[in-house]
């Protein structure tokens, strides 16, 4: 089974090293990433989708996908 999540965040080392320990974790990039202007915040967000083949799983609605 593919499981797809996407991870937001302000653009910073924070944001890089979550998407650093998703892809050690075996998550894939899905696609190009994405940005946008936060004017309250003052700071870009970031936008990344990962996929990942999860094996011998079938697909629950309850399931927690960051964890997987």
């Amino acid at each position: 089974m593919m499981i797809y999540r996407v991870l937001t965040g302000v653009d910073d080392a924070a944001f890089c090293h979550r998407i650093t320990e998703a892809l050690y974790l075996g998550w894939k990039l899905y696609g190009s990433p994405s940005l946008a202007y936060d004017v309250t915040r003052q700071a870009t967000i970031c936008g990344q989708a990962i996929t990942k083949e999860v094996p011998d799983r079938t697909y629950d609605p309850s399931m927690d996908l960051s964890t997987q």
